[in-house]
């Protein structure tokens, strides 16, 4: 449990309610793996606009449940919001896939969802 996320601002968020939990872990789980799988794709396509406002979206979510990714979430946002076509984003954007993924693994099976 909680090897690829925290739940320590969440449940401060929560005031340790555990219903609340849940549903915020449920929440994880309905949009951050949609999001990512836009920004993969935006990224794919050098959608500049859509990967800003994929990654912009995620922050948040990323940093209340701590995954560790959210400076590289930041790098890919930013590649976005300045278009920087001269950068490789794609090494910044597979550790951020890749925590989501093992964080949404984590959570379905932490929270039986």
């Amino acid at each position: 449990m909680e090897q690829y996320y925290k739940l320590d601002r969440v449940r401060e968020l929560a005031d340790n309610d555990q219903d609340f939990i849940e549903t915020l872990a449920a929440a994880f789980l309905e949009e951050v793996p949609e999001d990512a799988e836009r920004l993969k794709n935006a990224v794919a396509l050098n959608d500049y606009y859509t990967t800003y406002q994929a990654a912009h979206k995620m922050k948040p979510t990323i940093d209340l449940f701590e995954l560790g990714v959210l400076a590289d979430l930041i790098e890919v946002q930013d590649w976005g919001k300045f278009e920087k076509k001269d950068m490789d984003i794609s090494e910044k954007l597979e550790i951020v896939l890749t925590a989501v993924e093992n964080a949404s693994a984590e959570i379905r099976s932490d929270f039986s969802l």
